[in-house]
């Protein structure tokens, strides 16, 4: 499963993978009037690096009036990237994967999130009920599992958890709920088993759910979950906002990453967790660069798991 990039894609994509370097100052370009913009995300722990960067004024400082509007999943926000709703987006891998292979004309304009590639110590799982059958991925053959979208880095990435585990995948059957939704769902039994991902993981353990699988740990070490985007016109149209975006992004991402009690605060902004919850949750890495050879791995799934019918084009996504 583990298979790489092929050389040719590999030193095409090497170097090319991350947002730009932080500016020193925070300055970045100034201009005379803000660019007011739109940004597609989801509320979750993953996004907490934008949510503190418009807080520290990363964006402000390079004449970026930044707007966050909450969607539920990358799959739903792809489209409203394409038709102009939002400026920017941030989306999971797998998802812009199959945007690209489509024909849309988007591009990945930095790195978003990555696993922390620790089994018992990630921010996204799948959980059950205390009293399941389920004990393993394995036994998720046959079983109900919800994803906040179908076909992205939910399922796939599902679906190798239960091929490492030696069970059947293509017997899985997923159904499509919000995260927010997904632990009273669960613990009402109307699913088998949920693909959550923190904050609502730890509502999930709260309430007595426990992890049968840490489907990205599973995938791939230091998996690259999601990603910021946006259309490749918007980079021919007006390059410096796409520049001036990525770098603030990098700056607000460092920063989350330096200072953990920080993002977690900013949380409790834009999701109904307390600050007594936002203090147990298990936070991504938000690193500058994509892993490439990772990022292969995920190119594999989408190809082995039919979401789309030739590898995507990985030199031609990324930045």
């Amino acid at each position: 499963m583990r298979r790489t990039l092929i050389a040719a894609a590999a030193v095409a994509l090497l170097g090319l993978a991350g947002c730009a370097s932080p500016a020193a100052d925070s300055g970045g370009s100034q201009t005379d009037a803000s660019k007011k913009i739109t940004v597609g995300v989801i509320p979750i722990v993953d996004v907490a690096p934008i949510y503190l960067g418009k807080e520290k004024g990363f964006f402000s400082a390079r004449g970026i009036d930044l707007n966050l509007v909450a969607a539920q999943g990358g799959a739903a926000i792809v489209p409203g990237v394409v038709a102009g709703q939002f400026q920017f987006g941030f989306s999971n891998i797998t998802s812009l994967m199959i945007a690209a292979s489509k024909g849309l004309p988007i591009k990945i304009t930095c790195a978003g999130n990555s696993s922390t590639g620790k089994e018992g110590a990630d921010f996204g799982a799948v959980v059950v009920n205390a009293d399941s059958p389920i004990q393993t991925a394995k036994d998720l053959a046959g079983k109900t599992v919800s994803v906040n979208t179908l076909k992205n880095i939910g399922d796939t990435t599902v679906r190798a958890s239960v091929r490492k585990a030696g069970g059947d995948s293509d017997k899985v059957k997923f159904t499509e709920l919000a995260f927010p939704e997904m632990p009273a769902a669960l613990a009402g039994k109307k699913i088998d088993a949920a693909w959550v991902v923190e904050p609502f993981l730890s509502v999930a353990k709260a309430q007595g759910a426990r992890v049968v699988a840490w489907n990205f740990v599973d995938t791939a070490p230091n998996l690259p979950v999601a990603a910021y985007f946006a259309t490749t016109k918007l980079g021919q149209d007006d390059p410096d906002l796409v520049k001036r975006f990525a770098e603030a992004m990098a700056e607000s991402s460092a920063y989350a990453q330096a200072h953990p009690d920080e993002a977690r605060a900013v949380i409790t902004t834009y999701t109904k967790i307390t600050a007594e919850q936002a203090k147990s949750l298990t936070l991504p890495q938000w690193p500058a660069t994509i892993d490439t050879a990772a990022l292969g791995v995920l190119a594999d799934l989408a190809v082995s798991d039919k979401l789309v019918t030739a590898k995507p084009d990985l030199a031609a996504l990324l930045p």
